[in-house]
């Protein structure tokens, strides 16, 4: 518990079972009251050494993409009564021990989502990130921002905590299954009107830390430039689409 709030960690996994014990074991689990895993289909041992581990394991019989991971995680968490929910890699690039200052900023009412940011502590380079990924972070991060009227250090890390309030309002079974989900959810979050804090992060890129190739990190740019333009033309009531509609479906659906 965090303030008297149920935290649960969720961990969308794919081919994860090298580097999950370590991540979970840097979980502050004095504060975590539950972890859920859902494994994508992965092609190794991920959800066996999960339930070895006694994590709450689900498993896809078939591959639904990195946003239908999440779908499944955040309806979990809910159903589990979550009050605050923060979404860690099982690939060991984020630190799991940031988890429960994350929940605190939640906590203390001041935010309705967190984003653990790779570019705050200025060492993302540092930590390995491939330099044309970088250099598109900082460039989708810049129009986003521009075109929002937020300010943030960037939208495109895999670190984040969100409030049940936010899982529950925002149409989420719109998003799309892809890697874009991640960029779907941010603009949602801004466009219905909630709060997002940021907290440094270091990151590791490693070899069995996951990451898209570049043809799929081109795909998934044009995929956030797309949501840009949708949000941009939904604020200013041009057209109608059900990702941003409050009669889209949610999770609770």
């Amino acid at each position: 518990m965090i303030l008297g709030k149920k935290l649960i960690v969720i961990m969308p996994a794919y081919n994860a079972e090298k580097t999950l014990q370590r991540t979970y074991e840097e979980l502050p689990h004095e504060y975590v009251d539950d972890v859920i895993l859902v494994d994508d289909a992965s092609g190794d041992a991920t959800a066996r050494v999960a339930r070895d581990m006694g994590i709450n394991t689900i498993v896809h019989t078939r591959n639904r993409g990195y946003g239908g991971n999440q779908k499944t995680c955040y309806r979990e968490a809910l159903r589990l009564g979550a009050d605050i929910v923060v979404m860690v890699h099982p690939d060991y690039q984020y630190s799991p021990r940031l988890v429960a200052a994350m929940a605190a900023m939640i906590a203390s009412g001041h935010y309705d989502a967190v984003l653990g940011s790779r570019i705050l502590g200025g060492e993302a380079l540092k930590g390995g990130m491939p330099l044309y990924k970088y250099i598109a972070n900082r460039f989708l991060t810049l129009v986003e921002n521009l075109a929002l009227g937020v300010k943030l250090s960037e939208y495109h890390t895999g670190f984040r905590a969100f409030t049940r309030e936010v899982l529950e309002k925002l149409p989420l079974e719109e998003n799309s299954d892809d890697f874009v989900f991640d960029g779907e959810m941010l603009l949602q979050t801004v466009y219905f009107g909630f709060k997002i804090g940021e907290l440094s992060c270091p990151t590791r890129y490693f070899k069995e830390a996951s990451s898209i190739n570049f043809s799929r990190s081109v795909k998934y740019g044009f995929g956030v430039l797309t949501g840009i333009m949708k949000f941009i033309l939904s604020r200013r009531g041009l057209m109608k689409f059900k990702i941003f509609s409050s009669g889209g479906r949610s999770l609770c659906v």
